[in-house]
């Protein structure tokens, strides 16, 4: 089966070997201005894998939606210029099956990413793989379990037959709305963890767990999804992939800050965090350590300080 992946970064890479892994042909799509991509389909290596010779590589994008199955996994925010791109170029949609690898909410809208497809793409329905997994780990054969999930049961049923492996044991979801957010969210969390890291405050990790996600759960619902989809794979389950591992760009993030040093690469939860405030406000759901974040990221609220008010808070009942 010929499959297209759009974007050549870490995880768009790690799935195109993961396609030639399972027996499919993949044809990686990125921009013909990208070094990323240049490197990458000159010497077929990035610093986290080797693809096979099975690849292709390609910048046309009409080439690359030949395909019945599109793969596309960039930064969430430029998810709709994509679609515009996809729009100009007058290619049918119809029959094709979108897979997003990536996980986010858009600043500006407080939208899904399975949102802005289906408005900007005709009535598009996705699917969203989403879990915990690193290419570094991955690529060594150390097995994960993830979750698709989907509006369409026909497209969420063929991913799951045709994406599932030993190396990969999918489930499907049943609440794209909490499995989206939850994606999305956890790297809010990671960062938090990587705060604590940085801080000497590891210990603290349980604790954030236990109330990161229970605050995010309050906000799946308030959305209109199903609150335990925040105990699940999507969320809860990618936490120590986030939350602990050295591989966690959002962690490394947030230790990184809280030691006053750059990070250069990119962190998806920054982008997410001011989204979420939108959705905060607007489904009127209280987000302590959320907010808290965000004074810390944005309003340029000393970390120590924000740390004990949130310790600080007045005591309640857990649940």
């Amino acid at each position: 089966m010929n499959v297209s992946i759009i974007g050549p970064g870490r995880w768009g890479s790690f799935q195109t070997w993961y396609q030639s892994h399972i027996g499919n042909t993949p044809l990686l799509y990125g921009l013909a201005s990208d070094p990323i991509f240049q490197e990458l389909s000159k010497t077929r290596k990035n610093e986290y894998l080797t693809l096979q010779e099975n690849v292709s590589f390609t910048t046309d994008l009409n080439k690359t939606l030949e395909n019945d199955i599109i793969i596309i996994s960039i930064p969430s925010q430029r998810l709709r210029g994509l679609c515009n791109a996809i729009k100009d170029t007058k290619i049918s949609l119809k029959d094709k099956i979108f897979v997003l690898c990536m996980k986010g909410i858009e600043t500006e809208t407080g939208k899904r990413l399975s949102q802005i497809m289906h408005d900007e793409l005709d009535g598009v329905k996705p699917v969203v793989l989403v879990g915990p997994g690193h290419v570094q780990s991955l690529t060594n054969k150390i097995p994960t379990c993830m979750v698709i999930d989907s509006n369409s049961e026909n497209n969420k049923k063929i991913i799951f037959e045709k994406f599932s492996s030993p190396l990969i044991r999918l489930y499907e979801g049943c609440d794209l709305v909490g499995s989206e957010i939850g994606a999305a969210t956890k790297n809010i969390i990671g960062i938090v963890a990587g705060m604590l890291d940085g801080m000497k405050y590891t210990e603290l990790k349980g604790a954030l767990m236990a109330r990161g996600t229970y605050e995010i759960s309050k906000l799946i619902q308030a959305a209109g999804g199903n609150k335990m989809s925040a105990y699940g794979l999507a969320h809860l389950g990618d936490y120590e992939a986030t939350l602990f591992s050295k591989y966690s760009h959002n962690r490394m993030y947030g230790e990184k800050f809280i030691n006053g040093e750059i990070m250069e690469k990119h962190a998806e939860g920054v982008e997410t965090l001011k989204a979420i405030i939108t959705l905060k406000k607007q489904f009127a759901v209280e987000m302590p350590i959320c907010e808290t974040l965000y004074e810390i990221l944005f309003e340029n609220r000393d970390f120590k300080e924000a740390f004990k008010e949130l310790f600080n808070r007045p005591r309640k009942c857990e649940f």
